[in-house]
């Protein structure tokens, strides 16, 4: 029983080192992707869009406010009022549409990324699968070291796998 465990003590780090592990940069990956290109280009696209659209709707406000603040003396209390109720719309609407617009750039991004993210994914397993990699890393996600000796980048890999995807 001795020898047994005396055996299993000595080749458990041996089996540990026979264990492959790879590393990749899904950023450099995802970035050589042409539909990756085509979807940040549609996104910053509709982000400029309505950020235009947001610059018009505050300007038309200041342009509103500026005014009314010229002609206030002038007017009486019911149509200062009105006036004031009108600018406070207008910056709700402004607040609003803000809002709305977030929330459709967050929903354009999920759409059109997941698809694409989730096709990076495969190919990682893939070559996981294909190379006997226990685990693959993602460098692009901040990890502070990763040992160049005892991980082998499979950026090269997953960028040939994905291009047999097509």
């Amino acid at each position: 029983m001795k020898k047994l465990v005396l055996m299993l003590m000595l080749f458990a780090p041996m089996a540990m080192f026979a264990q492959k592990f790879g590393h990749v940069n899904a950023q450099e990956v995802m970035a050589s992707m042409p539909e990756f290109l085509k979807a940040k280009g549609d996104i910053e696209a509709s982000a400029k869009k309505f950020e235009n659209e947001l610059t018009a709707m505050q300007e038309e406000l200041k342009r509103k406010s500026d005014e009314y603040e010229k002609t206030k003396s002038t007017m009486n209390a019911t149509k200062q009022q009105e006036t004031e109720a009108s600018l406070q719309q207008m910056y709700q609407k402004i607040q609003q549409t803000y809002q709305d617009n977030q929330q459709s750039l967050q929903k354009a991004q999920q759409e059109k990324m997941g698809p694409i993210t989730g096709k990076l994914v495969d190919a990682i397993k893939a070559v996981g699968k294909a190379g006997g990699y226990v685990y693959i890393m993602d460098v692009s996600a901040g990890i502070p070291y990763i040992s160049d000796t005892l991980s082998k980048d499979v950026t090269a890999e997953v960028k040939a796998q994905l291009n047999k995807m097509k």
